[in-house]
C-alpha cells in the first residue's frame, strides 16, 4: 500500500479523526468492486496498526525489562 492510500490524521481532526470521518461518510454511492477495494484498504490499514502496535508492545517490555529495578 502507497503512503498517499492511507488515510490521514490531522492535528484538528484528534487522534482518530479521520476514522470517524470514514465511519460517518455514506456508502450508497459505492459499487460492489468499490466497497470491495475500500474493505481490501481498510484491512490492510488494520494490519498495519496492529503490526506497528505489537513492535511498540515488544520495545515496552524489552525497556521495562531493562530499567526494572532488580529484588534483593
Amino acid at each position: 500500500m502507497d503512503d498517499d492510500d492511507r488515510p490521514r490524521l490531522r492535528s484538528s481532526e484528534g487522534n482518530f479523526g479521520s476514522a470517524s470521518l470514514l465511519a460517518s461518510e455514506s456508502l450508497e454511492r459505492y459499487s460492489l468492486d468499490e466497497l470491495d477495494a475500500r474493505i481490501a484498504l481498510l484491512e490492510a490499514e488494520i494490519a498495519r496498526v496492529r503490526t506497528h502496535r505489537d513492535k511498540s508492545s515488544a520495545h515496552r517490555q524489552a525497556a521495562d525489562a531493562l530499567f526494572r529495578p532488580r529484588s534483593s
